[in-house]
């Protein structure tokens, strides 16, 4: 029996779903959000607000602050009520109601950006709040999840050996890509790794992450306005970019088998089908990552009149999950071996 006294001691690491009887292609799904907060943006939370201490950046008296769309938002806000530290999201509009109201009952403040970047998305104009209100007054400590390392140590420590160890004839690993701190984490342990993985990374349409024209994003969690400042992408081998109207497909042809998964989710096996069905006749060893639950998506991804004001009334058409979704390029990958972290 388990007993812990704070609430990131609890994260259930080794729990897959067999998505084969749902989609008709074996794929592992690596189910990262039963914890306290929710994701698995727990793991990076916690690797850089204890680093922060180490390295005592932070005080009795320091405010956290942190950009977010959701989830690390929720994760820090749950570390911060347990440390004893105010903490500050500064998130947008595209933020689910039920994650901003979750990060206000933990005890946390919440700004919202209204107003959009020069590259039409929030994530800049949030960040320069937040670099403004530091510069303002020095108890405020920013994380940076975008260039922060311990984003992807946490996983390349966590994440990654969670996998390998479930899953030793592992050939091919499918990972949403955002701030890219778990792309990044697990495809360098894989890397240093005896055994060869394939590495796709999962990114959304209108994402500029690994180049291409930015266009509109309704649904939080992966995808960028601008180049992750952690991506490398001699770890990744292919890229697969999804568009949202699959994302959604995805999560609703899972819920109608009793799994309620998030939009990251939904992008990530939306992908991660579309890529094993033109790749591979046979079975793979696959396992895909999904970062969170469906509960803290229920007035957008699954509120029909959301989905048709945005997508069309013909949004929930299952014979079309998986369509749309498009291949890049393989990348060409550097030889030889990083050094460890």
């Amino acid at each position: 029996m388990p007993v812990i006294s704070t609430p990131y001691a609890f994260n259930e690491s080794q729990l897959y779903v067999d998505l084969k009887s749902i989609f008709g292609r074996s794929l592992y799904l690596k189910c990262e959000g039963f914890n306290f907060a929710g994701s698995i943006k727990l793991k990076a939370a916690i690797e850089m607000v204890e680093g922060a201490e180490r390295d005592g950046l932070l005080k009795p008296d320091s405010v956290l602050v942190e950009s977010s769309s959701g989830n690390l938002g929720v994760a820090l806000s749950t570390i911060a009520a347990s440390k004893g530290y105010r903490f500050l999201c500064v998130t947008d509009s595209r933020c689910n109601l039920s994650t901003r109201l979750l990060m206000e009952a933990l005890g946390s403040e919440v700004h919202i950006i209204a107003d959009l970047d020069a590259n039409g998305g929030f994530l800049g104009a949030r960040i320069e709040y937040v670099r403004a209100l530091c510069a303002s007054d020095d108890r405020y400590v920013w994380l940076s999840q975008y260039t922060n390392p311990g984003n992807w140590r946490a996983h390349y420590r966590k994440t990654a050996p969670e996998i390998a160890h479930e899953f030793p004839g592992l050939e091919v690993l499918f990972i949403g890509a955002g701030t890219t701190g778990t792309l990044m984490g697990c495809a360098r342990y894989f890397r240093d790794w005896h055994h060869p993985v394939r590495i796709v990374a999962v990114d959304s349409v209108g994402s500029v992450s690994f180049g291409g024209e930015p266009g509109r994003r309704m649904i939080p969690g992966l995808g960028m306005s601008m180049r992750p400042p952690l991506l490398d992408e001699s770890y990744v081998d292919e890229v697969v970019k999804v568009e949202e109207a699959d994302t959604i497909r995805a999560c609703h042809r899972l819920a109608r088998h009793g799994f309620l998964f998030g939009g990251s989710t939904g992008t990530v096996v939306s992908g991660a089908m579309q890529w094993l069905d033109q790749n591979e006749p046979r079975d793979l060893t696959a396992v895909a990552i999904a970062p969170d639950l469906g509960e803290r998506y229920l007035d957008t991804i699954y509120q029909i009149n959301w989905l048709q004001d945005l997508y069309g009334d013909d949004i929930l058409d299952f014979d079309e999950v998986g369509a749309g979704s498009r291949r890049v390029e393989p990348r060409r990958r550097t030889s030889g071996r990083r050094p460890k972290p």
